[in-house]
């Protein structure tokens, strides 16, 4: 096996599609064929089932990827660091963050570095927690901001800053008036929230469980200015972090009776080599990153 093989395959694996592979690749699609033929003619075994539609991973090829996301990771690592020895550092940070948190802090932070930085380029990426912990455990993001609210055994982790989600009402709601909410009553309201993969709609989805109330769900999306709308035209009640509340002006902010957090954290894949770009990104955001948002 050579790496380049293994790059093929791990692609071919994430994209479960010759011709997307070929192209992200930027090989003939007949070439990267070949490669996966040749690969499994060399190791005795069929890494993907083959059909009309579409092509996954036979066991032995789901086995075969743990090995190749740690083989090509290592590679990557390996190159990185010698080019810092030698006075070179790749001068990028990939980074992933929520899109709640994007409109907020986020932008006095990555300016700021920026302008302690300027040498370094910034790329972010915008998505759920969800999302960007699968990007950041394949490699694909350097280090990101996720929600801690469960063991990972492929990311390091820490904590950064806690938000409180509030309920979110316009001022002619029943609920305005009142000085807390239930969830079993923001459960059985009409629900305008994120998408799946994103921390509000997973939290809604776990309460719906634990109280046994499939939560009435009305619109979904990730838009915070379009949930900001619905939620004044009255159409629906929401779940958002205080500076969406403020940033509205007309919209009033609820705690929950129980109070539900947004606990943030930094991450970044385990064993994995950090740039000098990267180490810090991380060292500034824990410098200057509040404590609690909401304050």
């Amino acid at each position: 096996m050579d790496i380049r093989s293994l790059r093929c395959f791990q692609t071919v694996a994430r994209e479960k599609n010759f011709t997307r592979s070929a192209e992200k690749l930027h090989l003939a699609q007949p070439a990267v064929s070949m490669s996966i033929k040749r690969l499994e003619d060399q190791l005795g075994l069929k890494l993907f089932h083959r059909n009309e539609r579409r092509i996954s991973l036979t066991d032995e090829g789901e086995r075969l990827l743990l090995h190749a996301d740690k083989i090509i990771q290592a590679v990557a690592d390996a190159e990185l660091e010698m080019q810092e020895l030698t006075g070179l550092t790749q001068g990028q940070v990939r980074i992933g963050i929520p899109s709640t948190l994007g409109s907020y802090h986020l932008p006095e932070l990555l300016m700021g570095f920026r302008h302690s930085y300027p040498e370094l380029q910034l790329s972010v990426v915008e998505g759920g927690t969800t999302h960007i912990r699968q990007l950041i455990e394949q490699g694909e993001l350097d280090i990101g901001i996720v929600v801690d609210d469960q063991e990972s055994e492929q990311l390091e982790k820490i904590h950064l800053l806690q938000e409180e989600i509030l309920v979110c009402v316009n001022a002619d709601h029943p609920l305005a008036s009142q000085t807390s909410v239930d969830y079993q009553t923001f459960l059985a309201e009409e629900l305008v929230l994120f998408k799946e993969g994103f921390f509000h709609h997973q939290v809604t989805e776990e309460l719906g469980k634990r109280y046994q109330i499939t939560p009435n769900i009305t619109f979904e999306t990730n838009l915070i200015p379009l949930i900001q709308s619905i939620v004044r035209q009255g159409f629906g009640i929401s779940a958002l972090l205080k500076h969406a509340i403020d940033d509205a002006g007309d919209l009033i902010g609820i705690p929950f009776t129980e109070p539900l957090t947004f606990n943030l954290c930094i991450a970044w894949r385990k064993q994995r080599y950090l740039s000098r770009a990267n180490r810090s990104f991380v060292d500034y955001l824990l410098e200057h990153a509040p404590s609690t948002s909401n304050r």
